[in-house]
């Protein structure tokens, strides 16, 4: 496949995706159509189905897009952070509160989990527990946290933040929602800290 063949394959998913991406955001997944996808982009049905197979698989594409956003934004996160622990801690915090912006609400914490089933059987579900578990990891080495299981408590703290983000996206006052949400996980967490005298 020649470089301008494949540059033409990109450019029409992105566009797909960056369709979908604003009807999903803006009037959800029931309400939206393929016809809203391929006349904004530009673009056929057909290429729709080339591309993604159908709505459904337009989704997921979505969802892959904003996860990979929302990891570099707290990769960021954690890097700026004083130490280790205060990184670990904001990353955690900032998912949680990415369940108040509107467009990772709808799509990730609520079409999201609606149309492809439960969040934590995700494909990019395991790549999060990994990275949890590594800087488990990196801080027990570091003796900041108790000497625990670190995939049991990568796992735990996964699902406890994406059942704060799901919680959030679905509350009929997210604000006070994500503030409870929060201050409850930093005091889960702060149970995995060893205790100076």
């Amino acid at each position: 496949m020649n470089k301008q063949r494949k540059e033409m394959i990109a450019e029409t998913r992105a566009k797909l995706i960056a369709a979908a991406r604003h009807a999903f955001g803006t009037v959800g997944y029931a309400d939206s159509s393929m016809d809203d996808f391929t006349g904004e982009a530009g673009l056929t049905r057909g290429a729709l189905y080339h591309h993604f197979g159908d709505k459904k698989g337009l989704l997921q594409a979505v969802i892959r897009e904003i996860d990979a956003e929302m990891t570099a934004r707290l990769n960021k996160v954690s890097s700026e952070a004083p130490t280790r622990w205060q990184g670990f801690v904001d990353e955690c915090v900032a998912y949680i509160r990415m369940a108040l912006e509107p467009q990772i609400q709808r799509i990730m914490f609520r079409d999201g989990p609606a149309v492809l089933g439960d969040i934590s059987q995700w494909p990019m579900t395991q790549g999060c527990i990994t990275a949890l578990a590594g800087s488990l990891d990196r801080l027990k080495a570091e003796g900041v946290v108790i000497d625990i299981d670190t995939e049991a408590a990568a796992r735990l703290i996964n699902g406890a933040s994406s059942q704060a983000a799901l919680w959030i996206a679905n509350s009929d006052d997210p604000q006070e929602t994500s503030q409870k949400a929060v201050d409850g996980f930093q005091a889960l967490l702060e149970g995995l800290r060893v205790k100076r005298d």
